[in-house]
């Protein structure tokens, strides 16, 4: 059962994207409160508008999804993607011409 827990096939990675509109200071509000959501919910930063976290099962990920979903906002873009641990695995991460070295999954949210 253990074994079963830990398969790089069962653990997955929700990724959320998003684009929201910035130009008056309520939208702004808007973008910060949900920015704030997904850091409370669990979620790091990737990239200034990715942001994803670390489930234990497609079950836990499918919590996390609801709540984003509660707290989507009017207007701009969202986008959610799950994936394996063993996919989000075979990601190439660069900064400038260098490859990144990884470190395991605990520790792996410290690079971002």
């Amino acid at each position: 059962m253990k074994a079963d827990r830990l398969n790089a096939y069962r653990i997955m990675w929700v990724l959320v994207f998003f684009d929201l509109p910035t130009e008056t200071k309520k939208e702004r509000k808007i973008y910060a409160d949900f920015r704030k959501k997904l850091l409370a919910d669990g979620f790091s930063m990737f990239q200034f508008s990715i942001y994803l976290r670390h489930c234990a099962s497609m079950e836990n990920a499918d919590v996390h999804i609801k709540r984003v979903k509660k707290s989507l906002p009017e207007k701009g873009h969202v986008g959610i993607l799950t994936i394996t641990d063993k996919q989000f695995g075979m990601m190439e991460i660069y900064f400038g011409p260098k490859l990144a070295e990884l470190p395991n999954i605990p520790q792996q949210l410290e690079l971002f």
